[in-house]
């Protein structure tokens, strides 16, 4: 199983996560949410776990072209899924899925990345 980094390739957090990986020598995979779409199976695992509100990314311009309403509407998984479904840039990126210890993070934190990686060659 290879670690998979879901994002869109010009978002600057997923470059700067793209290249860290690069640099530490980790292998992974990149997943367009733009070209290969959001897996629903993913989805559904991150809502539970890191949860809807650490997927949710309220502060992008997606967030703030969404109208008054729908933005209202997302008040727990079931109804964040299906604006996340909807609009998939809408979710915090990157995503990691890291393998084998089926973590998911959800942002660059490269403290934290590390010790996965750290965790991934142990393996």
């Amino acid at each position: 199983m290879t670690t998979t980094l879901f994002g869109i390739p010009n978002c600057d957090t997923v470059k700067r996560a793209r290249t860290w990986l690069d640099t530490q020598g980790v292998p992974y995979t990149f997943h367009d949410f733009r070209k290969n779409g959001l897996p629903g199976a993913s989805l559904d695992r991150w809502l539970r776990a890191p949860g809807w509100e650490a997927l949710l990314n309220r502060r992008g311009t997606t967030w703030r072209r969404l109208d008054e309403a729908t933005r209202a509407s997302v008040v727990d998984a079931a109804s964040a899924r299906t604006v996340l479904v909807a609009n998939p840039t809408l979710i915090k990126r990157p995503v990691v899925e890291w393998q084998p210890a089926s973590v998911v993070t959800v942002g660059f934190d490269p403290a934290e990345w590390a010790a996965h990686a750290a965790e991934k060659a142990t393996r």
